[in-house]
């Protein structure tokens, strides 16, 4: 099968009306864009990306850019889990995201796990530029393989970097390299077992939190064999990261993560389903 080069560029408007649409949209395979849903009780316009291949194989090249322009509102989900296949020695695929929320805009980014197959290894680089009184929440999530299949653990190599600026202002920036067998040794350290799975979030909250009334209820997701913890980043924001001991109390911790955030930040509160 011949690789892929494929690109997703969106651009998201306030319209007249108050609500949010697409001004600009483009894709080519494997990207694909279904029919973007407004939801009213949130104010936020859910668009999901779809993958209408298998999944991503040795040699694609992934390219997405998406902008949210000022009072927009964007959720960016995709429907299922991006799968990582089979690769020859030294062969690897690679994708590349930006993601720019403008003053007064929300963005939320929430993709389904990365999945990576015996013998994958993928390169995938981060970069978001938030402006000041901006809203966003990245989550990224990774599953250990198919454990069905005793796969888990057996990846060649996954490098994800992540680059995050507020108002052009460096506020973290981390890269996760990993083997998949040294990433099995830190699930084994955690206790959390084989099918551990993880979530790596970013939140920017539009002004600066002192003492923020959800803090403690997300702590407190730390139970039931889940590790959470929660950072303060540079200048503004948090860091959240969630090690699961299996994909449905990941879920779970995520979906409770997103309801208290929902609170004092409505615009989190988009449901993922479309109706």
């Amino acid at each position: 099968m011949n690789a892929l080069d494929g690109h997703l560029h969106l651009r998201a408007v306030r319209a007249s009306d108050g609500s949010t649409a697409l001004s600009a949209q483009s894709f080519r395979a494997p990207f694909h864009l279904s029919k973007p849903n407004w939801d009213p009780d949130a104010e936020v316009l859910h668009a999901q990306v779809v993958n209408p291949t298998a999944g991503i194989l040795e040699g694609d090249r992934l390219e997405s850019s998406i902008s949210v322009d000022v009072g927009a509102a964007l959720l960016v989900t995709t429907p299922s889990a991006s799968r990582l296949f089979r690769m020859t020695e030294g062969g690897h695929a690679t994708g590349r995201q930006h993601f720019a929320v403008a003053r007064d805009a929300t963005l939320e980014v929430f993709p389904e796990p990365i999945v990576p197959h015996r013998g994958s290894t993928y390169f995938q680089e981060t970069t978001i530029d938030a402006a000041e009184g901006s809203t966003l929440l990245f989550i990224d999530q990774l599953m250990p393989g198919r454990l069905a299949h005793g796969e888990a653990w057996s990846w060649d190599r996954l490098v994800l970097g992540l680059t995050v600026r507020r108002a052009g202002e460096l506020i973290l920036r981390e890269r996760f390299d990993q083997t998949g067998a040294s990433l099995r040794s830190l699930a084994e350290f955690s206790g959390t077992g084989a099918g551990s799975c993880f979530a790596n979030i970013v939140f920017l909250p539009p002004t600066m939190e002192i003492d923020p009334s959800w803090r403690a209820d997300i702590a407190a997701l730390h139970r039931d064999g889940v590790w959470l913890g929660v950072s303060r980043l540079r200048q503004i924001g948090w860091s959240i990261r969630i090690v699961s001991p299996d994909p449905i109390r990941l879920r779970d911790t995520l979906a409770n993560l997103r309801a208290t955030l929902r609170l004092s930040y409505p615009r989190l509160g988009c449901g993922l389903r479309r109706p």
